[in-house]
């Protein structure tokens, strides 16, 4: 059956996937548009001043052509009419005038003999009246001008553009000079409407069109752009993940390959530092386990020599002269803090080479406490707060060096009592935690040292480089529930204090049983 956890992780990673992916295409839609956009201003820009510049000159080709024919026929047909002439005669011609090339139509308008104004209609648009006209056409056409050095007729011709039934039409008159009838024409102008909305089709399909090819050359130029910054991420990624033989394909001369290059510069240089480093680390190592080693032999001699004279000092007849008594017992003393320092030198030897396993068992938390206070003579210093039968599955050993390593610490440097409390997180079934919390009535850690309680060989004051721990028990501590997947965090209580407060997994699935190391971690409380 799958697990919660394993369904949350599998959406967590789709939903990283599905979000990469968007901010991949983000950026290519990115130029996609601009492209487009770009694209459109430029084609609708253009196709705008095409269809107004030829709007203009279809217009005013058609508008010069019929008002000079309208004028010409004015000239020539109604200027030979009489000034006062009858309906009959205007009737015929205007209908002359309408046969013209231009198939216009024509209103002719005059007074007869008796004064009445008679009206003649060349009869090729039936709806062509007085009416049809603008009176400001009429007023204008009628109005007679004064004669000037610049102005030599009282009578021009005047045009409009109309629109009746949501069709195109020029509308245009005039007056005979010298008496004569007034004549107005009216020209449709749909055929040149359907000629202009087929050019304004022709221009929208042609921006269309540059809108498609600015989309497709937009994808190909993103393409080309984004392949190399896409392999450039995945390089980056892998390097990343440690993998420093990673190096890109460099092709060309542009900005992309000089990246491409400076990529594969800096890969080489982080690569052979790297490789230097671990050189450099493993020899570190290799020497301090074989210091450590080299080290173990003299110290067995030393050490027996030295319990033989605290055996010797502890003895009711001891036959040591006092006057070295004290150097015979400073001898005993840093032998057992150089066996200690050494001891845990090999420990975090181990912890550095990954060598360092687990041996699981299933413990109860509270008789491992009482253990490891009893086997160093705390119970009298130490308050244990701690309920039996909660069990955890851990490695016996390694739970013994945290807690002799927190507990001693808090009785060196906190003082007693020292406070010992166990309970269990408040998260639900399995993936409940273990805490155990190690309080003591001391000063606290200065704020400025928190951050560093866990390093090797810190010294909170620099005026006493010596103690008698070795400056390796907490660090040592923290590795030891590293490995079980746990966490130990330093803090001051608000009541004053320090406490330290480890975490670990009541069952630590992942880990690895393996046979008991030979050489075990030191067990005395050890100073930070």
């Amino acid at each position: 059956m799958t697990k919660p956890q394993d369904k949350l992780r599998g959406w967590a990673a789709a939903r990283k996937a599905i979000l990469s992916g968007l901010r991949f295409t983000s950026l290519r839609l990115r130029l996609v548009v601009v492209f487009g956009l770009v694209a459109l201003t430029a084609a609708v820009s253009a196709s705008g001043i095409a269809y107004w510049l030829n709007r203009e000159a279809v217009l005013t080709r058609t508008q010069d052509a019929v008002l000079r024919d309208f004028q010409q026929e004015m000239q020539n047909r109604a200027g030979a009419l009489p000034a006062r002439p009858t309906q009959d005669e205007l009737q015929h011609t205007a209908g002359q005038m309408a046969a013209s090339s231009q198939r216009f139509s024509v209103l002719l308008v005059a007074e007869d003999e008796s004064g009445r104004t008679v009206v003649g209609n060349s009869g090729a648009l039936d709806t062509f009246s007085l009416t049809d006209v603008p009176k400001s056409l009429r007023t204008a056409v009628g109005k007679e001008q004064s004669i000037t050095s610049s102005n030599k007729y009282p009578y021009h011709l005047y045009w409009q553009r109309i629109i009746d039934g949501d069709k195109p039409y020029l509308v245009a008159g005039t007056k005979v000079i010298g008496g004569g009838p007034a004549g107005y024409m009216l020209k449709s102008l749909e055929p040149e409407e359907k000629d202009l909305n087929s050019l304004a089709w022709s221009l929208g399909i042609a921006t269309g069109l540059a809108l498609i090819g600015s989309a497709l050359l937009a994808q190909a130029a993103a393409t080309t752009v984004l392949k190399p910054v896409h392999r450039l991420g995945i390089a980056a990624r892998r390097l990343g993940e440690g993998k420093l033989d990673t190096r890109l394909r460099v092709s060309g001369t542009d900005e992309l390959a000089d990246l491409a290059r400076t990529f594969n510069h800096t890969a080489e240089a982080l690569e052979t530092r790297v490789a230097d480093m671990s050189a450099r680390d493993e020899a570190s190592r290799r020497f301090v386990a074989d210091m450590s080693h080299e080290l173990r032999t003299p110290l067995t001699a030393i050490t027996a020599v030295t319990e033989i004279l605290e055996e010797e000092l502890d003895a009711e007849t001891g036959s040591i002269d006092p006057m070295i008594e004290p150097a015979v017992k400073l001898v005993v003393s840093e032998t057992r803090r150089l066996n200690s320092l050494v001891e845990n030198l090999m420990e975090v030897t181990r912890f550095d080479a990954g060598t360092a396993r687990l041996v699981l068992d299933y413990v109860d938390i509270a008789d491992q406490i009482t253990a490891c206070i009893d086997a160093r003579a705390w119970l009298d210093a130490v308050d244990l707060d701690a309920e039996r039968g909660i069990m955890s599955r851990l490695d016996p050993r390694r739970l013994d060096v945290i807690l002799a390593n927190l507990i001693g610490n808090a009785l060196k440097h906190g003082g007693s009592p020292v406070r010992v409390s166990v309970r269990v997180s408040d998260n639900d079934g399995a993936d409940a935690d273990l805490l155990i919390e190690v309080q003591d009535h001391g000063p606290g850690i200065p704020e400025d040292v928190l951050p560093h309680v866990f390093d090797r060989f810190y010294k909170a004051s620099a005026s006493r480089p010596r103690s008698e721990g070795s400056g390796l028990g907490l660090s040592i501590a923290l590795e030891n529930a590293h490995i079980h997947g746990g966490e130990i965090t330093a803090a001051n209580s608000p009541k004053g204090g320090a406490v330290f407060t480890l975490r670990l997994p009541r069952d630590p699935s992942d880990a690895t049983e393996t046979p008991a190391e030979p050489n075990g971690a030191n067990g005395n409380g050890e100073g930070a």
